[in-house]
């Protein structure tokens, strides 16, 4: 247990203005209430993120500048009530208590309440008002609530909650951030609200209590282990109790609550004074009922929606392919222009093949697909603003269910199809151990950003661009390998839940927020900080790999093979000259690249393992590639672009027509259809990824979890290639 404690910090604004000192002001609220649209309305680019000691939670803290004052903001989790349920929740509540180790308890809070769900609102923030801390209500969508013919008084409002300001403010256009600038300057140097206790008996058995507890632990706290039971918080105190601790605490439950849950005593009384505030502040006046509004409950139904989300899916997929394209062009020819300045102006040798084949070609090759990926992350991102994605996972519940999950674990799926990683830090949502496991192994089979690289490449070579209908054939190879990803996760799922993960099935409570336009500033925001974990990962992962893939296809050099080549151009200028003789060359540097690459060190090391993928219909360059990529699957790409650059005669032929024009020793085509839908198939399945097991072991603290999702998906990705070749060949 940590003491509580305030401690001052000096900001600097961007001019160089020093500010008023001032301690972290906490922004608390539910999910999807507006929240951290309204933290990056107030923060803008004066963001930093960090984790929570001893945690993989990422904490986000801002500088709001609010005229010549600056105040620290934390965006903490959403919370529904300090009775937490999730870890992310634990994470939430534990700040706001100052019980978070290296964390200073904040000086304030902004208790963020959505203006059409105040009901639930109400609940977190009478719970909020009895922390002792000055309070600042942002009261959101109010834009949203006046269109539902909701109206909202809010100096009513003010009065039920002692006087705490309340600034209604449309986050997403800005409306009303002016006064809640304002209000937060002053909010660290306020008085906390005067509130009396929802419920004296409570309050007095716990002020009772107190007298035998260490003046650190605030009253809060004690009715908090009263009332949650079993955790960290009860354990402290009956430790601080001594050897009737647990006792007497069982007594003074016995009297507050009986025989019923706690949980449901304490929703009884603070509900009872949500629906008297509501009675006094809220009136709803009937309003026509619009198209829109028609349309919209119409989606919401089970089989409209459902259809709804597969078309949006599929658009999404179509985009990526079709946006994408003038993009790649522009990068593909500026890093080939690139390359070939490299060449032409640097002395022959090592240094030059490392800058050109290396670090341009590998590099690359990976930044050219930035442009799709960009596309996807658009795309989920706005669909998270819009609320779409929280009616994705009302809509697939009962789908969930047959795999023995629950629509929580919907979104880390989702979230999955950017980065496995944050999606498996999603599930921190799902109280219950088991269905966290199972959606954590189920979320690597989601088609990542990762392996949109390798989809792309095989795909734009190997697949014509002919309209299927209304569709791109493209396209619809793409979305069909998205669906064998979620089929393939789901599966696991329910194999995992009827043996090692055997348990009932999870219970599903979801707060539908209201459709609403996403803020492009927000939106921008979001897509600008994924853009930087992508390009990061290309400048240090990728980058690392890329080099030190060229340098094993690089070293040894062979200098009979650089004799060789220095006799055979002497003897071609006897008898060739001018254009005849340049194509000779370029054939002569070409046939020594491929010898150099052969008996280099990735190439022995790719001749080693290739009879293990043979019956894939694999050789040693595509086994090579495919083994330096386990690390960062995107890897691959780069290793690809590297080993084909090596051997390349001096044209301006791109990735794709290499694989297309690879041939084995006796002339065969190595990417026939069969062996590209097999490689394609094996990239669904396996789990190339160093961070996605990395953050398993971290969220399942176990090895045993990371180890058999990386051995199952590996064997499932080669059993599936070997199948589809040997049978389609």
């Amino acid at each position: 247990m940590t003491a509580s404690g305030t401690v001052t910090r000096i900001a600097v604004d961007r001019i160089g203005v020093r500010q008023h000192p001032t301690g972290i002001v906490a922004v608390v609220g539910h999910p999807n209430s507006g929240k951290s649209t309204l933290f990056n309305r107030l923060t803008g680019m004066r963001q930093k993120t960090a984790n929570y000691p001893g945690v993989t939670v990422e904490r986000t803290s801002g500088i709001a500048q609010c005229g010549q004052v600056a105040v620290e903001l934390m965006d903490l989790p959403g919370m529904h009530a300090l009775s937490a349920h999730s870890m992310e929740e634990r994470i939430a509540v534990d700040v706001v208590l100052g019980r978070m180790p290296g964390i200073d308890r904040p000086v304030g809070i902004i208790a963020v309440l959505d203006a059409t769900h105040l009901y639930q609102g109400l609940y977190l923030l009478q719970q909020l008002l009895e922390l002792g801390l000055p309070v600042l209500v942002a009261l959101t969508m109010t834009d949203a609530a006046k269109a539902a013919g909701l109206s909202i008084d809010i100096e009513a409002l003010q009065e039920h909650l002692c006087g705490v300001t309340v600034c209604p403010v449309v986050a997403t256009t800005g409306h009303g951030m002016s006064a809640l600038r304002d209000a937060l300057t002053r909010l660290p140097q306020q008085a906390p609200p005067k509130v009396s206790g929802f419920w004296p008996k409570l309050a007095t058995e716990a002020q009772l209590l107190a007298a035998d507890l260490p003046a650190s632990l605030t009253r809060t706290e004690i009715e908090r282990a009263l009332i949650d039971g079993p955790g960290a918080l009860e354990a402290y105190v009956v430790d601080q109790l001594g050897d009737r601790g647990l006792e007497r605490l069982n007594e003074i439950r016995q009297r507050l609550f009986g025989d019923d849950p706690p949980l449901a005593v304490e929703a009884r009384h603070r509900y009872g004074w949500v629906r008297q505030v509501l009675a006094d502040v809220q009136r709803h006046t009937p309003v026509l009922i619009t198209w829109e509004t028609r349309l919209i409950n119409w989606l919401n139904r089970p089989v409209p929606g459902t259809v709804g989300l597969f078309l949006v899916m599929a658009t999404v997929f179509q985009a990526v392919f079709a946006w994408a394209t003038p993009f790649m062009d522009a990068i593909d020819v500026g890093t080939g222009i690139l390359g070939t300045f490299v060449l032409d102006n640097l002395p022959q040798g090592a240094v030059a093949s490392l800058i050109a084949d290396g670090i341009v070609a590998g590099v690359g090759s990976v930044i050219i697909f930035l442009p799709q990926i960009l596309i996807l992350f658009l795309f989920i991102i706005v669909l998270e603003d819009s609320g779409y994605l929280a009616r994705a996972a009302y809509l697939m519940d009962r789908a969930m269910r047959s795999v023995g999950l629950s629509g929580q674990s919907v979104i880390p799926m989702v979230s999955s199809f950017a980065c496995a990683v944050p999606g498996i830090m999603a599930t921190r949502v799902i109280p219950n151990r088991r269905d966290r496991i199972a959606t954590i192994l189920a979320a690597p089979f989601m088609t990542c950003s990762a392996r949109l690289p390798v989809y792309a490449l095989l795909i734009a070579a190997f697949v014509p661009p002919i309209d299927v209908g209304f569709a791109n054939l493209q396209g619809l190879v793409l979305f069909a390998l998205y669906m064998l990803g979620i089929a393939a996760g789901l599966l696991t799922t329910l194999l995992l839940r009827k043996t090692a993960l055997h348990g009932p099935k999870p219970a599903f409570a979801l707060m539908l927020p209201e459709f609403r336009m996403p803020n492009m500033r927000t939106v921008l925001m979001q897509l600008r900080g994924r853009v930087k974990i992508f390009l990061h990962r290309a400048g240090t992962i990728i980058f690392t790999v890329a080099v030190c893939v060229w340098a094993l296809a690089y070293y040894p050099q062979s200098d009979v093979l650089a004799s060789r080549l220095v006799e055979d151009k002497a003897v071609a200028a006897i008898s060739l000259a001018g254009q005849p003789l340049e194509d000779k060359y370029a054939q002569l540097e070409n046939e020594a690249a491929a010898a150099q690459l052969e008996q280099s060190l990735l190439g022995r090391a790719g001749k080693f393992i290739e009879p293990v993928f043979v019956p894939l219909g694999w050789d040693w360059k595509v086994a090579a590639a495919v083994i330096a990529g386990f690390p960062a699957r995107e890897v691959v790409i780069a290793v690809m672009g590297t080993v084909y650059a090596v051997g390349d005669s001096a044209d301006d032929a791109t990735l794709s027509e290499r694989l297309r024009s690879a041939t084995r020793p006796d002339g065969s085509l190595i990417f026939t259809l069969p062996m590209v839908f097999g490689l394609l198939i094996f990239y669904a399945f396996c789990l190339q990824c160093a961070a996605t097991i990395a953050v398993i072991r971290r969220e399942t603290s176990s090895l045993r979890w990371p180890l058999f999702a990386w051995a199952y998906m590996t064997l499932l990705g080669y059993v599936g290639a070997l199948l589809v070749y040997q049978l389609a060949s």
